[in-house]
């Protein structure tokens, strides 16, 4: 069963940061520079877990792994937007 995510990060050195962002881009879309919408299996969710941990330094970064269950189409619905509008849902984005 696949669940939706919003992953938050606030990542204190500029090498971290592009790691994060790196490994990010292969688990979900960019919603913002630090904000990523995922669509995750329990497997998945835990290997970007495992992913993130190994990549921050965890005295002074924080991520924040925000469940929003598992309506996707109901959520991104939810979202509202001003400004720019949010990357299309069916971006093609498929993690192996």
């Amino acid at each position: 069963m696949r669940r939706c995510y919003l992953v938050c990060y606030d990542i204190r050195d500029n090498k971290r940061l592009r790691k994060v962002y790196r490994i990010m881009g292969g688990y979900g879309e960019s919603w913002q520079y630090s904000i990523f919408f995922c669509v995750l299996s329990d497997i998945e969710r835990v290997k970007m877990e495992r992913d993130l941990t190994n990549a921050i330094h965890h005295r002074v970064d924080q991520i924040m792994i925000i469940n929003l269950g598992k309506n996707e189409e109901g959520i991104r619905d939810g979202v509202l937007v001003l400004g720019v509008a949010l990357p299309d849902g069916n971006s093609g984005t498929i993690v192996i």
